[in-house]
């Protein structure tokens, strides 16, 4: 085998998130975006000791349960990797992922449950984050995902089957709206221009939305004339809260130099559990409402008698886990790093009627210093990045019996599981819910006990 050399490969199993196993002189061949069963042709990148690097060039034969997917956008859009594929089968690829993950980083005898399969396979996304761009330099402005293959080309998505169809509606209007008036979008070479992203969020069981346009500061927005615009909108729901936000850094994460109310509130009300949520335009909540419930519900379940425990919400966002966990608990502490989600979080207590659980703002490692009471159990649901080591170090030092673990990266899961293994816990129990249903991604949650000494 030779770098740059093009090779035929069968591709027989999957490793997180999405990418192909194949074999070629007993060496181990990995290509993004390969599915098992399908025969590709693809060109040697990186050749490491264990394993080498291929860059897909063509599928040469499809696999037997290959299906026409439904979106008109599927062939360009890189939103989604799966909608050619079964449901069921996206399952098994899911669980096959992670467990070959696992089994790589060292981790055996897993005693996995099962995956749960998401409620909606479609419609199911309350959050979606639109890029402006174009489809070529000096192209008319486009607005959507990134194209496959090619991230620097922005597709527009006229018609996302992820998305209920208002989230559709308001994009569309918003790209004519914009091209209508001549503005510009921002240039990630160049650094030029005004229209960045547009974010919409829309709570599921009240139908409120949320629109956040995100610009730069160059010029300025005709914000009066979009709320106009927006409020002619025909829709399931009701835009109630109409934002945006100024974003001058240069990077193409969405950052927040300043935030305009430009009409309603800055918050949409969301119901979970039986719980309401305030959720604030940059605070975190499961992208999958329905799916969310299913995720707890599983979690919660590995939990044992909790009336007498004090409980620690960990990267708590708006304080949904432990908002939910609080009834059952003597009492709740939540830690999150954004601030504006522990001013709802600790709101959206009060509105439940809740007075044994408080949500502090901070990173973990400083927020876990003001808590007055020490846990008997801590949650912990990290970003994708998971848990940093000297933070995982000071959730170790508290010794508790039972530790819960959700996570949507199984990479950076299995690395802090091992932390977790080497400092005297086991895994008891673990399960996979499908939140994500036609991309690679899978929640995970885990709950591991103190070995007994």
């Amino acid at each position: 085998m030779k770098k740059r050399e093009t090779l035929e490969l069968t591709i027989e199993k999957m490793l997180f998130p999405n990418i192909g196993i194949a074999f070629h002189d007993d060496m181990e061949v990995r290509v993004k975006n390969a599915l098992p069963g399908q025969r590709i042709l693809a060109k040697v990148g990186k050749i490491k000791e264990s394993h080498a690097e291929a860059r897909l060039l063509e599928v040469v034969a499809h696999r037997d349960d290959e299906i026409a997917a439904e979106c008109i956008h599927d062939d360009f859009c890189g939103g989604c990797a799966r909608q050619n594929i079964p449901y069921r089968s996206q399952l098994e690829e899911k669980e096959m992922a992670v467990m070959n993950l696992f089994e790589d980083s060292g981790l055996i005898d897993i005693p996995y449950s099962g995956i749960t399969e998401s409620p909606k396979i479609y419609r199911y996304r309350n959050k979606m984050e639109y890029t402006f761009g174009d489809m070529e330099k000096g192209g008319e402005t486009t607005l959507g995902m990134h194209r496959k293959g090619r991230y620097m080309d922005v597709l527009t998505i006229s018609h996302c089957l992820l998305t209920h169809s208002d989230f559709n509606k308001i994009m569309n209007e918003t790209l004519s709206f914009c091209k209508a008036r001549g503005l510009s979008h921002y240039n990630n070479k160049t650094h030029m221009g005004l229209l960045r992203n547009l974010i919409v969020r829309k709570a599921e069981k009240t139908g409120e939305i949320m629109v956040n346009i995100v610009t730069s500061s160059q010029c300025e927005f005709p914000e009066e004339d979009y709320v106009s615009a927006m409020g002619n909108l025909d829709l399931a729901g009701e835009i109630v809260s109409l934002l945006r936000t100024v974003n001058d850094d240069i990077g193409n994460a969405v950052r927040c130099d300043e935030l305009r109310v430009i009409a309603g509130r800055d918050w949409i009300l969301e119901e979970v559990g039986g719980l309401k949520f305030k959720i604030s335009p940059f605070s975190f909540f499961q992208t999958n409402t329905a799916g969310a419930e299913l995720l707890y519900e599983k979690g919660f379940s590995m939990l044992g008698d909790l009336s007498d425990k004090v409980v620690y919400d960990l990267y708590s966002g708006t304080g949904t886990i432990g908002q939910m966990l609080s009834p059952k608990a003597k009492a709740v502490y939540g830690v999150e790093i954004v601030e504006e989600a522990v001013v709802k979080a600790n709101e959206n207590a009060v509105m439940n009627e809740l007075t044994n659980c408080r949500f502090y703002a901070g990173d973990v490692r400083n927020g876990l210093k003001i808590i007055p009471e020490r846990p008997d159990i801590i949650v912990l649901d990290p970003p994708r990045e998971g848990i940093m080591e000297k933070a995982l170090m000071d959730i170790i030092a508290y010794d508790v019996d039972e530790i819960l673990y959700i996570s949507c990266n199984p990479k950076t899961l299995a690395r802090d599981l091992l932390i977790l293994k080497g400092n005297g816990y086991e895994m008891k129990q673990m399960a996979l819910v499908d939140m994500f249903p036609h991309t690679p991604h899978v929640e995970t949650v885990v709950k591991l006990s103190k070995i007994e000494k």
